[in-house]
């Protein structure tokens, strides 16, 4: 059995109530619950205790965030929650140190990880259209989420040893968020969630 460790990063402030990525995060226990996997889930907009935060990572095979995209970066609660929990994880079973030597110190950074064999997994929810990554002339110069704005989350995930399990990016849903493209949404992001779960665990099998 695969324990699997969600973080719902959808935050409550001004305009936005975080109901979207609540939403994401039933559909995620769905996918799980349906092939028998072992979950806990932490909201970052609860209050937390960072080293019981930093045994969620240690017990988990995987990890799964969830994020609304604010300003181009995570929301400020999830930024608060990694810097906590990530700090309660230093000699902790998160990270030891940036991997470099005294010796050489030129070479090796973030190579000081503690969560090698893990795998990460993420979504992000944007205002922004598809077509703003994907077209020329357009406001992201045809970078990708993961390439661009998210370049930093996962170096960052890196840093502790965890690898890219996969990634889901909900477009437009502000402007666009009709009832048909959540549904259509529900579906396709189900089956490619279910897809990557089953394909790790085929690897492991074999």
């Amino acid at each position: 059995m695969k324990k699997i460790f969600v973080i719902n990063g959808g935050q409550t402030f001004a305009h936005s109530g975080g109901a979207f990525n609540k939403t994401i995060t039933n559909w995620t226990k769905d996918v799980l619950e349906s092939i028998n996997f072992e979950i806990r889930v932490s909201n970052v907009n609860e209050e937390f205790d960072a080293v019981q935060e930093a045994e969620n990572f240690k017990w988990a095979d995987i990890v799964v965030y969830h994020f609304p995209v604010w300003w181009f970066q995570v929301p400020n609660r999830l930024k608060f929650y990694i810097d906590e929990v990530f700090t309660a994880g230093h000699n902790n079973g998160i990270y030891k140190s940036d991997g470099r030597s005294r010796v050489n110190p030129a070479i090796n950074y973030g190579t000081g990880g503690l969560m090698h064999g893990k795998k990460y997994f993420v979504t992000t929810s944007w205002n922004a259209p598809e077509t703003a990554f994907t077209l020329e002339g357009e406001f992201f110069n045809q970078h990708s989420v993961d390439e661009g704005v998210l370049f930093g989350f996962h170096r960052m995930n890196a840093f502790t040893g965890m690898t890219l399990l996969g990634s889901f990016h909900f477009h437009d849903m502000e402007k666009a968020a009709t009832k048909e493209r959540i549904d259509n949404y529900e579906i396709e992001y189900k089956n490619y969630l279910k897809n990557a779960l089953e394909t790790e665990e085929l690897k492991v099998l074999n």
